[in-house]
């Protein structure tokens, strides 16, 4: 982990440029942030350029440093045309569900690469599962399957809640985008991580029948 390919530069950069730019011009991050009600009148931009802002700079470190501990291992063994795609694809996936909880909630407003970051967290679960991963003041390694679980599992919850100024919704759905491509590009992991595959799915499903049951939205 921690290795720095000219894809991940790239996307380190672009979010650190627009993110400071939105951070010196108030005006600039008010017409790229994520807005419900903006985009429901047809700005659909927003959904992709809010997930290169951010709120300040410690919001931006914790996002980039994840996505650094992580991209390498994605791009071992999808390249960097896949993780791009992944990181993308959970981009917008985190931000469309974002959409679906909150299109009737005019005031919603999110920024941040979270979503995305999920994403390819979640990618390198399914691609690495007997990995171990080390949380802040955790000093014991943590399966990763474990982590991508309760992740998920706590997501979930926070959504019901709505604990805190976190989009939940954003990361939940930018690690089911991480899941889904994933299993696109490398359906190899059906055959070797099948278990693995069905656990992480557990949380997506329970998803969607509290939603049917209108315990969440």
């Amino acid at each position: 982990m921690g290795d720095l390919n000219l894809v991940t530069i790239v996307i380190i950069a672009a979010n650190i440029l627009v993110s400071f730019k939105g951070f010196n011009d108030r005006t600039f991050f008010e017409r790229y942030k994520f807005n419900s009600s903006a985009v429901k009148r047809g700005e659909k931009f927003r959904i992709f350029s809010s997930g290169f802002l951010h709120v300040d700079t410690g919001h931006l470190f914790l996002n980039m440093l994840t996505l650094y501990f992580f991209a390498d291992v994605v791009i071992d063994s999808m390249g960097s045309l896949g993780f791009l795609l992944i990181y993308l694809a959970s981009l917008l996936l985190g931000n469309l569900l974002s959409y679906y909880f909150h299109k009737h909630d005019y005031s919603y407003n999110a920024v941040g690469a979270s979503g995305a970051v999920s994403g390819i967290i979640y990618a390198a679960i399914l691609l690495y599962p007997d990995m171990s991963l080390y949380l802040f003041l955790i000093p014991i390694p943590i399966p990763a399957y474990v982590f991508g679980i309760g992740y998920m599992l706590y997501s979930i919850y926070g959504m019901k809640k709505q604990l805190g100024n976190i989009g939940h919704d954003a990361h939940f759905g930018g690690a089911v985008g991480g899941y889904i491509l994933t299993l696109v590009l490398a359906p190899w992991i059906f055959s070797d991580h099948l278990l693995m595959v069905i656990l992480l799915a557990i949380p997506i499903i329970l998803l969607f029948f509290l939603q049917k049951a209108g315990k969440i939205g």
